[in-house]
This record gives structure tokens, sequence and C-alpha cells, in this order.
């Protein structure tokens, strides 16, 4: 696949098959992650990829975190939210939470830290689309709890910026329908 078909292409696919994954595809995948740019070569990014039961074990904590934050929860719609919220994991065949551990150096800027791992992101959804998967980054409120920060242990200055679901897409998608980036962008001479 050409680039520039790869980044017109490419689409959040949430649906997709329980067929496995094999590691070496989930291995490229990380590898490009790890090609991203990082200011003075920091490479702050720090993967985890999650398969079979540790998919519901992050599932358990997704559901302990919302258990603390109903009011009821033994109202049928709680028990709903609860369930649901469990199951998400089991979404797609893998999981790779990504986080970024900052460097504590003078010189380096913590914002530039969390764009260096945006964009391993990037790199990880297009290599994804690439091999054929459908991937879609994942994020909210759960992502950042300290729970979950707690699952992966991670440090007190690092965070999760979120999860990518990986598998084998269930459908086709049709294209997307985007903003012109001529409606978003001023030139200046």
């Amino acid at each position: 696949m050409e680039l520039y078909e790869a980044l017109l292409s490419r689409r959040s696919i949430g649906i997709v098959k329980e067929d496995p994954v094999r590691k070496e595809i989930i291995e490229r995948i990380l590898q490009v992650g790890t090609f991203a740019p990082n200011h003075f070569r920091t490479e702050p990014w720090r993967f985890f990829v999650l398969e079979g039961d540790a998919r519901k074990r992050l599932g358990d904590v997704f559901e302990e975190i919302t258990t603390l934050e109903l009011e009821d929860i033994t109202t049928e719609e709680s028990k709903k939210k609860l369930e649901k919220v469990k199951q998400n994991p089991l979404r797609a065949p893998v999981i790779i939470a990504v986080a970024v551990e900052p460097q504590l150096k003078k010189n380096v800027i913590e914002i530039e830290e969390y764009a260096s791992v945006h964009a391993a992101v990037q790199n990880m959804l297009l290599a994804a689309h690439d091999l054929g998967l459908g991937a879609i980054w994942r994020t909210g409120a759960l992502c950042y709890h300290e729970k979950t920060k707690e699952f992966f242990h991670l440090s007190s200055n690092s965070q999760l910026v979120g999860f990518i679901y990986i598998g084998y897409p269930s459908k086709n998608l049709p294209k997307a329908k985007k903003t012109s980036f001529e409606h978003k962008t001023t030139w200046l001479n």
C-alpha cells in the first residue's frame, strides 16, 4: 500500500473479529511505534500488549472504577453499565495500551513527550491498516484513572494515552467524510 493512499484510507474500526492476531504482526506494529519522532531521543513510549485473560482483568478494573462512580449499583441501569464496561476490553482480540513516561530533564518539555507518544500511536494505527487489520484508538476517563495506572504499574509521572484495539475487520467501511483542509488552514506570507 502506498503511504499517501494509506493515510487517506485509514479508518477507526471498532468492530473486529475475534480471530487471533499473530505475535509477529503485533511486533511489527510495536516496532513502527518506536520510529516516531521524539526530541532528544527520549523514547518516552511504553507499550503493554493485552490478549486472552489480561483483557478480562482489565475489564475487572474498569468495573471496579465504574462501581466507585455510581450512586446506586443495585439499579438495573447500573448493572447494565457495569456489565458493559467490564466487557469493553473483549471487543478485540488484542489491545495495546500505550503510555508516556516523560523524561524529567531540564531541556525536555513534557508536552513534547506526549506529542511523541501520540505520533507513535498514529504510526501504529497506520501499520495495523497496512497489515490488513482494523484498529481504533480509545481513551476516556477509565484510561486516565489511578486504578488503571496501578494495573499497568505506571510511575507517578507516567500516564496512559490510550488503548489501541486491534483485530481483523468484520466489514468494509465507507469512505470518510472529512472537512477539507482549506477550511482549517490559514496561509501566511
